[in-house]
């Protein structure tokens, strides 16, 4: 069985294919024991040693001084009773206080992974695939209880976590703080990995050592955010992306969270994630309950690639849903970088002629088709179309694209509200804010107030109504601002301060309506690019606009630090046009290209500029694509270079059944008479003899892994080389 329960010593232990995740219950305190490579089995006195420490470190338990819940490795820890670290949670009581203690009461052990009310959350297919530990414990004085759950899957070695906690006192109580999960590890001999930046700058690698106190991400912005991703590593001593012990920490969420790790005065080291504390507080009148988020750890002992492609399987088969989960990914065109808001009808209709003939399947039409938007300070929330740009609608348009052979998408921004709208002129309290403050706006726009009911269903009938309207089989879902005076006109004064949160709720209503009414729709979210990339949005869309950076060197560290947790079949990425919008940089066609085909392959820029000589290009580009996106958006992806270590940058895809690989290498800047290198790869199946495409070549899959393939000469910069092997 997964998870096993010895009464005797009160040890829960699970396990998956490589990993152990033990804890017992220690006087009714959850301690927890270990984490780590799999074992058969193992005594909870030997892994978890208590030894009585100074009167600074206070005894909860007078007979057993061995015990302090400062010391003691904990699984939900509280605050108040000895445990001076960050805890898990936090409530204040009837009486103004805030000290109770969650001491374990019962437990049980059931077949499947449930799901979550109103949240997203990993699933299971089969009941057989999985099994959860639900541990109830409770705090006998004030009623409080707490449900932790615990789920593990036969062919992941992972985690799921979560926590329901309840008031069955008789008053109200208030919720402070409310983690997904905490979990006590024996040591801080670890490097902290996050993913961090800001837009057009998303989620770069970063590391440092731990040190004494916390180390801490998160976001204050109402959504997930370009800044800090809900995501951190912790590599032990000597980890690298092949070798090594890695712990991985996600947070199925997509509003503020915070995440981190506390290390103590005896070097252990405290991990956990949630919902951001700050500026948060839920009421809980009695008989309610509060459900937070679910975590996903993963454990590897084969460093950080093997914990990357456990996360990729388990969020792309078992987070991912719909029928676009398996299908492959249409080759689209979007017209923004083309157009902006300056077209009509023949130029979008041009485009999408100039795509047909270069094998191009989907047209994708961006900002500006709606209201009378002809910049961004106008219109969002009248989901009406522009008679003067599309005299004759969107299905008219449609038509004439579909004419060509494309299928027709379509942009919306549906959370947002422009001042200058009629919607807001309407409903002005539909928008997030308080009361006598100014109403800040970012990108000329306002929040609109998800947390209630009639702006959720305002949003779901006009988007509803748009996509009955013509045949729409994509849309890109946007939100370009975050949240500032956070507050809501239904809610009372002692509620307000749940608003974030109840708007996250909202979101994923409206998004589990809609979706569910279009199944053979692909949704892609974007904020701004990557502002809102996390596992809660790949619940309801299965793919993500990774960034509005289209640059292909920056794509690079992008796209690279993307893969650390999340799957390509998750990432948008796309050709544009030199100079790049963004960066101003001139790259070589083919470059971008190469690049972008590491993702969902796409062209952001006017078709019906190119020459005869692009047109080339893009047909070859076109082709390959479709000869290899099943391979890109569902083999096995090995990390080869990384370019937050130099100059170069490599990564490859292989098959399920190791017959087939894709290798991409880029060399940002040429360097005179440079050494020659080889570029080793990896996930082959060493028996193998592969077919050298384009070459004739004949190579054992053991050449190419252990001594690798010469690196090809370099002429210019922004040089890529393509590489496929299919085995004889």
């Amino acid at each position: 069985m997964p998870i096993a329960f010895h009464a005797e010593s009160g040890l829960f232990h699970l396990q998956t294919p490589s990993m152990s995740y033990m804890f017992q219950s220690l006087r009714g305190f959850p301690a927890h024991v270990y984490w780590g490579r799999k074992l058969s089995e193992a005594a909870a006195e030997r892994l978890l040693k208590r030894v009585e420490r100074a009167s600074f470190s206070p005894n909860p338990v007078p007979e057993d001084r061995s015990i302090s819940l400062d010391t003691l490795p904990q699984e939900y820890p509280g605050y108040g009773s000895s445990d001076f670290r960050n805890p898990a949670y936090a409530v204040q009581l009837p009486n103004g206080t805030t000290v109770t203690e969650l001491l374990y009461v019962s437990h049980e052990i059931k077949a499947g992974k449930p799901a979550l009310e109103g949240l997203p959350a990993v699933y299971d297919e089969r009941a057989d695939e999985a099994e959860t530990l639900i541990v109830r414990l409770e705090d006998r004085l004030s009623g409080l209880k707490a449900e932790l759950s615990y789920t593990v899957f036969e062919a992941f070695d992972a985690v799921i976590r979560s926590a329901r906690i309840a008031n069955a006192g008789a008053e109200a109580v208030q919720l402070t703080r409310a983690l997904s999960f905490s979990v006590d590890l024996p040591h801080d001999r670890f490097e902290l990995l996050q993913l961090s930046g800001s837009w057009a700058r998303e989620r770069y690698v970063h590391k440092r050592a731990l040190t004494p106190g916390v180390q801490a991400i998160e976001s204050r912005r109402g959504s997930s955010s370009h800044n800090n991703n809900p995501f951190f590593a912790l590599l032990a001593e000597g980890a690298t992306e092949d070798h090594g012990d890695v712990y991985g920490f996600s947070l199925v969420y997509s509003g503020s969270f915070a995440g981190g790790v506390e290390v103590d005065q005896f070097h252990t080291a405290r991990a956990y994630m949630g919902i951001n504390p700050f500026d948060f507080s839920w009421r809980l009148e009695a008989g309610e309950s509060f459900q937070t988020p679910e975590a996903v750890l993963v454990f590897s002992h084969e460093g950080l690639g093997t914990m990357s492609r456990t996360y990729h399987e388990l969020y792309r088969t078992r987070l991912c849903r719909g029928a676009f989960r398996e299908a492959v990914r249409p080759i689209l065109v979007n017209n923004w970088e083309a157009t902006y808001f300056e077209f009509n009808a023949d130029k979008i209709e041009a485009i999408a002629k100039a795509g047909s003939e270069l094998g191009i399947e989907l047209f994708v039409l961006d900002d500006g088709w709606f209201g009378h938007r002809d910049s961004d300070n106008s219109s969002l929330g009248d989901w009406v179309v522009d008679q003067k740009k599309l005299p004759n609608g969107l299905e008219d348009l449609a038509e004439r694209v579909r004419s060509h052979g494309l299928e027709f998408g379509l942009w919306f921004e549906p959370e947002m509200v422009s001042p200058d709208s009629d919607l807001y002129r309407a409903h002005p309290d539909w928008v997030l804010h308080v009361p006598g403050r100014r109403r800040s706006e970012g990108r000329q726009q306002l929040i609109l107030d998800l947390s209630r009911a009639d702006v959720q269903d305002y949003i779901v009938e006009a988007v509803s109504g748009i996509l009955r309207s013509a045949p729409i089989t994509y849309v890109k879902w946007d939100m370009n601002r975050n949240m500032s005076e956070i507050g809501s006109a239904l809610l009372p004064p002692n509620r307000q301060r749940e608003t974030a949160h109840r708007y996250m709720l909202g979101l994923y209503a409206v998004l589990e309506r809609i979706t569910s009414a279009f199944p053979n729709v692909l949704f892609e979210s974007c904020s701004g690019g990557g502002g809102r990339f996390d596992p809660g949005m790949l619940y309801y869309m299965p793919q993500t606009w990774t960034s509005d950076n289209s640059d292909a060197i920056s794509r690079l560290k992008i796209q690279y630090g993307t893969s650390i947790v999340y799957p390509v079949s998750a990432m948008g990425a796309h050709v544009s046009a030199v100079p790049n919008h963004q960066v101003g940089r001139l790259t070589p066609l083919k470059t971008r290209g190469d690049i972008a085909m590491s993702g969902n392959f796409g062209y952001e820029l006017d078709l019906t500029a190119f020459t005869d000589e692009e047109k080339e290009e893009v047909k070859r580009q076109v082709a390959l694509v479709k000869d290899v996106r099943g391979l890109v958006q569902y083999g096995s992806f090995y990390r080869l270079l990384s370019p937050f270590e130099g100059n170069e940058t490599a990564w490859m895809f292989v098959s399920p059944d190791k017959r087939e690989a894709l290798v991409v290498h880029v060399t940002v800047l040429n360097e005179a008479h440079a050494p020659l290198g080889r570029l080793k790869l990896k996930g082959l199946d060493p028996e193998f003899r592969y077919e050298w495409i384009g070459t004739g070549e004949i190579v054992g899959g053991d050449e190419l892994m252990y001594a690798g393939v010469a690196k090809e000469r370099v002429r210019g910069d922004y040089h890529s080389v393509v590489y496929r092997f299919i085995a004889k």
